[in-house]
């Protein structure tokens, strides 16, 4: 296993030629007059941002906007946040979607897009407000009104950028609105003092809402309202002029509390550990070309690259780099015997292994001592790492678990259970397809477009994160530059996913790093789970 050993790694990759971006840019999307693909109501419409690849030129969607119902005319919350290269060509496609993609009428227009891009300021203040009316006005005949807030930061050439809608209050003049948060460089981009419109309208099923009116803030006037309330006057706005209305119609600032946007490093240093667990389903002979697992003198198999990849970046935020390497489903040597939980240095009472170079070693040598038994479950597995994880709910540990497979899933109902429960725990789990099968059933279980259920239950979080290899295979035959750009898939949405589960439950980083336990009695370590 010398050879292997001596092969480069994704460190060896020289980080001086890559491009570094300029600045970050963000995108409003804003839509007018587009086609009616509805019979009896308007379309609801979907903005799909996809970005180009240099090297291959494929298009592969970025992020997507929500869906706002019954209307030819959307402006989009939602926003595109991206890194902007000064000496680079960055191709951008936009795409509208209702059910299908929006596809137009020979000589006859779509419609019209329009997208603005404001660079980002460095601001990481964010802001809870909470809002209240008094006395609205009473637009719905049969009832009073459904009201809710849309707010809009100016831009430098006098325009409003929408940046936030509330809720919908249903029937009453005097709402109370729940409170909401947002970062303030969303609300004024970091400019104190630049203008906020807040619109006030009156919810209709058609999508036709009336204007009830309007008032202007700014950010350091509502964060006087940390001390006190402060009550705005609402003006109908026509054609540009004010407009009394019959009732003195306001809405009140209720709280405004300023809180500091906490970033994945600000918990980094303040000593939170990340633990990486890798599963590893494993078919075929591996000493044949044919199989995935095939043992080649010259390179690693895809396995080991996914392996390689994402372990040599993780290691580096687990303190003793002391992993215990653990696999499930085979028949152990020398009597046959079925066993779902071993140790892959043959070790039960230590299975611990030295950085991903040691858990490499157990993986390959395992190989050649185990023989592989029963169908792919994914569930075992899930709430084997589930169950460390709830004993350390106070977040000083996130757990990460790779799941490297090559498409089949025997448990798909247990293993969407086992998400939904997983979901409220700190864990994320990555999946690395690898060979040439179709992978239906890993891209149902990444919850990018729909949030996975089980039995009526919603997962609480996004925590599945499903990239095929294949994408990332370097045509010329450069396995450093594959695994890196894997390593980079597949680690995009950790640190977000960190950050939700830690706000959600209000864990901040104190000064002091948390207590670390680096050899518990159940394994709260690394553990690499192989099958």
């Amino acid at each position: 296993m010398s050879s292997f050993m001596n092969m480069a790694c994704i460190g060896d990759f020289d980080p001086f030629t890559a491009a570094i971006p300029a600045t970050r840019v963000e995108l409003t999307v804003s839509c007018r007059n587009l086609l009616d693909r509805d019979t009896f109501s308007k379309s609801d419409p979907i903005c799909v941002l996809y970005t180009q690849g240099i090297a291959n030129r494929e298009w592969r969607e970025f992020s997507r906007t929500e869906m706002i119902n019954n209307t030819l005319n959307p402006d989009f919350v939602r926003k595109f946040t991206l890194d902007y290269f000064f000496e680079e060509r960055q191709n951008l496609r936009f795409d509208l979607c209702v059910e299908k993609p929006l596809i137009g009428i020979p000589g006859k227009k779509c419609g019209t897009i329009k997208v603005r891009a404001e660079e980002l300021s460095n601001c990481r203040e964010s802001v809870m407000l909470q809002f209240c009316g008094n006395k609205l006005d009473k637009k719905d005949f049969f009832g009073k009104s459904d009201p809710f807030l849309v707010f809009y930061r100016s831009n430098e050439d006098g325009s409003f950028t929408i940046c936030h809608k509330t809720e919908v209050v249903k029937n009453t003049l005097d709402p109370v609105w729940q409170a909401f948060k947002i970062p303030v460089k969303a609300l004024c981009n970091g400019d104190y003092d630049r203008s906020i419109k807040v619109e006030v309208y009156d919810w209709d099923r058609d999508g036709g809402h009336d204007f009830i009116g309007e008032f202007n803030t700014s950010y350091r006037e509502m964060s006087r309202g940390q001390s006190q309330f402060h009550s705005y006057e609402v003006r109908h706005v026509v054609a540009g002029y004010p407009c009394n209305l019959q009732t003195c119609c306001q809405v009140t600032l209720l709280s405004c509390l300023v809180d500091m946007e906490l970033t994945f490093l600000d918990y980094i240093k303040g000593g939170y550990v990340l633990n990486c667990n890798v599963f590893c389903w494993i078919s075929g002979n591996p000493s044949q070309p044919t199989s995935l697992h095939y043992m080649s003198p010259y390179q690693l198999n895809a396995y080991a690259m996914a392996l390689r990849a994402v372990g040599e970046i993780i290691q580096d935020y687990d303190s003793d780099k002391m992993f215990p390497a653990l696999g499930f489903g085979a028949k152990l040597p020398p009597d046959g015997r079925v066993s779902h939980e071993f140790a892959l240095n043959g070790n039960p009472q230590n299975p611990y292994c030295s950085g991903i170079e040691g858990v490499m070693e157990a993986y390959y040598q395992s190989l050649k001592s185990v023989r592989l038994y029963g169908p792919t479950h994914f569930s075992p597995v899930i709430n084997h790492v589930a169950r460390y994880a709830q004993s350390v709910k106070d977040g000083s540990q996130y757990f990460i678990l790779l799941i490297i497979s090559d498409g089949v899933i025997t448990d798909m109902a247990q293993t969407k259970e086992s998400i939904v429960n997983a979901a409220t725990l700190p864990m994320s789990i990555i999946i690395v397809g690898v060979g040439p099968a179709e992978f239906n059933e890993m891209i149902e279980l990444d919850g990018d477009e729909e949030r996975i259920s089980s039995q009526g239950r919603f997962a609480e979080r996004d925590i599945v994160q499903f990239v095929p290899f294949r994408d990332y295979i370097d045509r010329r035959g450069n396995h450093i530059l594959s695994m890196a750009r894997l390593a980079k898939e597949v680690l995009a949405e950790i640190p977000d996913q960190f950050l939700s589960y830690m706000r959600t439950r209000c864990i901040k980083p104190g000064l002091c790093p948390p207590a670390y336990n680096p050899a518990p009695a159940s394994y709260l370590q690394t553990q690499c789970l192989f099958a």
